[in-house]
């Protein structure tokens, strides 16, 4: 009786003990934990709910693991600064961090474009791949450090469409004189086949479309492109978008605003942009199907680009690259890293993944 009562007693401290634990942890989490307010500038229009909306995801997990210790208010662009200038008021500490592509800021320098999506390069896969495990994340965070900004991927909308454009494309003569909102390099590559690339933001592009200040625009895929509407001013849908078999889109954070942060919030802002990195793919594969329908039974014209025009384009956006490395040290830097890995990456693809992909698109296509 009295080994049963002292078992009893002392389940009873055992599990007192555990209660006190279980209520004394928040408590010293809610004194180690400092409230924190930041503002994230976005380069995207609130009406686009999976890149804006991967802005919110974030802010939303951080928030929640956080207990609301860590606040990130979401703004969209233009409320803060224009949608081409979320890098810079970054760097400057006009807000602690931004979400933005990359590939906007190729003026500044080249090599921001790797970490975007290269014309001809990795697909989404291979791109997270190479961020991951194939020294592509410590080479771009190399850049951008020189820019006063620590980055994280935290969202990738996938392989893009080839845009909209007035008339049909049969010829690379077709783009002689062709007005064109295109991001990253691209334009660049381009330039020599006559074409005139404009740099604007998701939000000023439908205008620029409707007013004829430019031909075509690329924008990302079926889903966005019917919610920004330019299936009303120009109906004829080119794919692939062969600059973008990938499209990256980090966080950037201000340098000294990220040192400042506790190492359990900056571990939180890490898990929440991967998460959001795999959140927005997956949103975009779901909708973008359902999308494409809906713009062909509306008018839209689907069709693909000419393949002498591309095999054209794709060796003149090797030779552009090999210029660049020649004469920029930091582009040949991360060039010399990413090339082999894309071939190596090919090599695996062709016989895995491509093999299985066009079996089962066939058979698809044949029903």
């Amino acid at each position: 009786m009295k080994r049963r009562a002292f078992l009893s007693s002392a389940g009873v401290g055992l599990a007192a003990a555990g209660t006190a634990a279980t209520i004394a942890a928040p408590a010293i989490a809610q004194t180690s934990q400092p409230e924190i307010k930041w503002r994230m500038a976005s380069s995207y229009p609130k009406s686009l709910d999976t890149i804006y909306g991967a802005a919110e995801f974030i802010a939303r997990r951080v928030s929640d693991a956080t207990d609301g210790k860590f606040q990130i208010r979401t703004f969209a662009a233009g409320e803060i600064v224009p949608a081409l200038q979320v890098l810079d008021a970054v760097q400057n500490g006009t807000v602690e961090c931004g979400q933005s592509a990359a590939y906007f800021y190729v003026g500044k320098d080249p090599t921001f474009c790797f970490d975007t999506a290269m014309p001809f390069g990795l697909n989404t896969r291979q791109h997270i791949a190479w961020m991951m495990h194939g020294g592509g994340l410590e080479l771009m965070r190399e850049v951008f450090k020189d820019y006063n900004i620590h980055h994280i991927p935290a969202g990738n909308t996938g392989a893009q469409m080839g845009g909209w454009f007035r008339k049909e494309i049969k010829s690379l003569d077709d783009l002689n004189g062709l007005k064109m909102r295109i991001g990253g390099l691209v334009g660049q590559i381009l330039t020599p086949f006559g074409l005139v690339p404009q740099q604007l933001g998701g939000g000023d592009i439908y205008p620029a479309l409707e007013r004829g200040t430019i031909d075509a625009a690329e924008f990302v895929g079926p889903y966005d492109d019917e919610k920004l509407g330019f299936y009303k001013v120009a109906k004829y849908y080119y794919y692939p978008g062969w600059w973008e078999g990938s499209a990256q889109i980090p966080l950037m954070f201000n340098m000294q605003a990220w040192e400042q942060l506790p190492k359990s919030y900056q571990t939180i802002l890490e898990q929440a942009c991967w998460e959001a990195n795999a959140w927005m793919i997956a949103k975009y594969d779901t909708l973008n199907a359902s999308a494409l329908k809906r713009l062909v039974g509306g008018g839209a014209v689907l069709r693909p680009f000419p393949r002498d025009m591309m095999q054209a384009c794709e060796k003149a956006a090797f030779e552009f690259y090999d210029k660049l490395a020649a004469g920029n040290p930091r582009f040949k830097k991360v060039y010399d890293g990413w090339k082999p890995f894309l071939e190596q990456e090919r090599l695996w693809f062709r016989v895995a993944e491509n093999g299985f992909d066009s079996f089962v698109y066939s058979q698809s296509a044949q029903r």
